[in-house]
């Protein structure tokens, strides 16, 4: 019902920016949250930051916290996460994803994009 493409994914070095984009099509009417999550290889998949499409509330793991910011478009259904101060252990799959007001989990994810920090 919802479809979610994510961009802006690359290799960057430590100190560096990136800003990643998600764009929802289809029905997007009811959606109460977009969230970012991130997987590194051997490691479990981990909230990362989360925006109400409501009000416009954020919230943000405590390792990210400062560094990064989330944020909307909604007359472009697109919510970014830009990314300051990139450290190597920021390396990952980045995943985008949807949840509906109705629901307690996020049902609705991308295909993923790389971010890779060197050092």
């Amino acid at each position: 019902q919802v479809q979610l493409v994510e961009s802006g994914g690359g290799l960057v070095q430590a100190g560096g920016s990136l800003r990643l984009s998600c764009a929802a099509s289809g029905r997007t009417f009811g959606t109460a949250f977009m969230g970012w999550f991130r997987q590194a290889p051997g490691k479990e998949r981990e909230f990362v930051a989360a925006i109400s499409w409501i009000d416009s509330s954020t919230y943000y793991a405590d390792s990210v916290k400062g560094r990064f910011t989330i944020s909307r478009d909604n007359a472009k259904n697109t919510v970014y996460l830009y990314m300051n101060s990139l450290k190597p252990e920021d390396t990952a799959v980045y995943y985008c994803a949807a949840r509906r007001g109705s629901s307690t989990e996020y049902a609705y994810w991308g295909q993923g994009t790389q971010v890779t920090v060197s050092s």
